[in-house]
Parts: C-alpha cells; structure tokens; sequence
C-alpha cells in the first residue's frame, strides 16, 4: 500500500512539473513542443555550440530551436516590443536559422517564430523567402571582397557585446 501512495505520489509530481514546464515554454512564446536546442540562457550555463554550415558559409545561433510534431523549428527572441510587423532584419535572420536548422537535421522548417515582448510572428519559410536571403547573403559577400565592413553605430554598450570585440579596429570599448 505503501509503495502505491509513492508511486502516485511521484506522478502527481511529474504532472506538476510538466504542467509548470509547458506553461512557462507557453510564457515565452515557444510553440509546443521539446526545446532540442537553448541559447537563451547564456548567464552562467554552458555556452551553446552555434550551427554552421560550411555549404552555405554561415554560422547562427537561434534562441531555441523546438521539436514540434516532429519538425524543428526556430525561434528568435528579441527583448523589444513588437513592430507592427517583423522588420526585415529580423525576418532575415530568421530565415538564416531556418536554412542552418535544415542543414543540421535534414529536415526543412515550415516555419520560424520571432518572439517580440508582447507578441510573436509566425514566418512562414518560403521558397521564395530562402531565394530573397540567398541572393543577399551573395550581396554582401560580394559587397565585403570589396568594402572593408566599418562599424555601424555609436552605441558602447552594442560594442561591448560584439563578438568581433576583439580583432574590430572600430570598437569603441577597450
């Protein structure tokens, strides 16, 4: 009997954390699912290894990628409000980590999802939106063989992020 009221015990536990768990995935936006990758938090954890695709010539590293019906799927998290729709940036970038999520499960996403504060877009990944990114990512690897890339802002605190912190002859923090 004793054995019984554990078991039930430890299932009523299991139930609560799941729930507790889905709510909060719920909470910040994530689609149902199993979070298969996580660079959200990047405070003390262990640093998440970004994806690279030496075919494309491009590494990213997407907030999280979830398994939802069996289908991976990105998400970008921004800490900003949202526009009123997506910024092309954003849309971008997005589009970038659905190509990277393709290349590293052989599985194509139908979508991404950029999470705002308060609201998320669904970005369908189109052939077409894959054809528009392609053609920019030849842009600016173009425009790079002959411009030197120059520091876009004045902002110090942008700078001390950066990951190019260290060989930019630009920053504006030591």
């Amino acid at each position: 009997m004793l054995y019984i009221i554990g078991a039930l015990l430890l299932f009523i536990l299991a139930v609560v954390f799941f729930l507790r768990g889905s709510q909060k995935q719920q909470q910040q936006g994530l689609p149902a699912g199993r979070v298969v990758y996580d660079d959200s938090s990047r405070k003390g954890g262990e640093e998440v290894q970004p994806i690279y695709s030496p075919r494309l010539g491009l590494t990213g590293k997407p907030d999280y990628i979830v398994r939802h019906h069996h289908k991976p799927i990105p998400v970008e998290v921004k800490s900003r409000r949202a526009p009123r729709q997506p910024y092309d940036s954003h849309i971008f970038q997005l589009a970038a980590y659905c190509l990277l999520v393709e290349e590293k499960y052989g599985q194509r996403p139908e979508y991404g999802i950029i999470r705002y504060s308060d609201r998320s877009y669904q970005i369908d990944f189109t052939l077409e939106l894959e054809n528009q990114l392609l053609v920019i990512l030849g842009e600016m690897r173009q425009h790079n063989k002959t411009h030197a890339p120059h520091r876009s802002h004045e902002d110090a605190n942008r700078c001390a992020g950066c990951g190019y912190r260290e060989i930019c002859q630009e920053r504006l923090v030591e």
